[in-house]
Formats: C-alpha cells, sequence, structure tokens
C-alpha cells in the first residue's frame, strides 16, 4: 500500500550517478572527492564505497538503473578489476543502457599502455580516464551533462 501523499509530488531528481570502488581497491578518498566533484557537476550519486565486489555493483546498477556509472581505483589494480567488472556488467541482464566510466591509478606499472586503455574499452567502458585525468573527466561530465538534458 503507498503512503498518503499530504502535498505536491516532489520534483522528479532526474537521474542518478553510481559511483563504486573496485573489488580489491579499500582506499576512499578518491569516492568522496569524485563524489563532490560530481555533486558540483549537477549529478544525483549514490557512492557504494571501496570493495565493492562485482555482483553487488551489478546488483546496484539494476536498482538504480543510472545514467553514468563510475568506477575509481587508486591501488593500481583498477584494470584488472575493472575488466572483470566491466565485462560481468555488460554480460548481466538489466543492466543494458547505463554508461560506465574507469579512471584512476589503473596499473601498478605507472601510466597505463594505449593496449590497455583500448581493452577496458573493448570491454565495455565508453570512457577511461588513467593516471586520474580529472581534468579530461571534467570535460567529459561538461559533455555529459549536457547530452542529459538535450
Amino acid at each position: 500500500m503507498r503512503p498518503i501523499s499530504h502535498g505536491p509530488a516532489p520534483e522528479d531528481p532526474g537521474p542518478v550517478t553510481v559511483l563504486s570502488g573496485t573489488s580489491s581497491d579499500s582506499h576512499t578518498w578518491n569516492l568522496v572527492f569524485l563524489q563532490l566533484l560530481l555533486e558540483e557537476a549537477g549529478h544525483r550519486v549514490v557512492n557504494l564505497g571501496p570493495c565493492v565486489p562485482d555482483d553487488l555493483l551489478i546488483d546496484r546498477v539494476r536498482e538504480h538503473r543510472p545514467r553514468l556509472l563510475v568506477v575509481s581505483s587508486v591501488n593500481g589494480h583498477g584494470y584488472e578489476d575493472g575488466l572483470r567488472a566491466v565485462t560481468a556488467l555488460r554480460a548481466a541482464p538489466g543492466t543494458d543502457g547505463v554508461t560506465a566510466v574507469i579512471g584512476g591509478k589503473l596499473g601498478v606499472d605507472g601510466v597505463l599502455d594505449r593496449d590497455r586503455v583500448d581493452a577496458l574499452a573493448t570491454a565495455g567502458f565508453d570512457a577511461v580516464f588513467a593516471d586520474g585525468d580529472t581534468d579530461a573527466f571534467r570535460v567529459y561530465l561538461g559533455g555529459f551533462v549536457l547530452e542529459a538534458a538535450s
């Protein structure tokens, strides 16, 4: 049974952005920073936190039906974790249509080479922001918000 409403219905707050760490990354400062950056850009954020198993990530994408999924890693294992997570996400029923991006420190050897960036994109990420390129991410968000408004 639905609760009785005592006033006008709240305005639709718009689509949500899901923010997540990878399954092996226990860092939180990157997620706090990204949540603030996303909110500043006008996104309503659901922050799943660190050490998010792939099945939980998929369940939350199904639950929230986000317009954007942002995956962040700073422990250097983002490439492996992200590749596995996005492959599972793209294969899972009920997750189609979500734009997925990944960024941060994605490799333990320094700058992620072009082949690995391409592998992440081929596996299903719509954009890859290696080495914490927040300037490129901000530019991407500007275009993303404009697309969502049109």
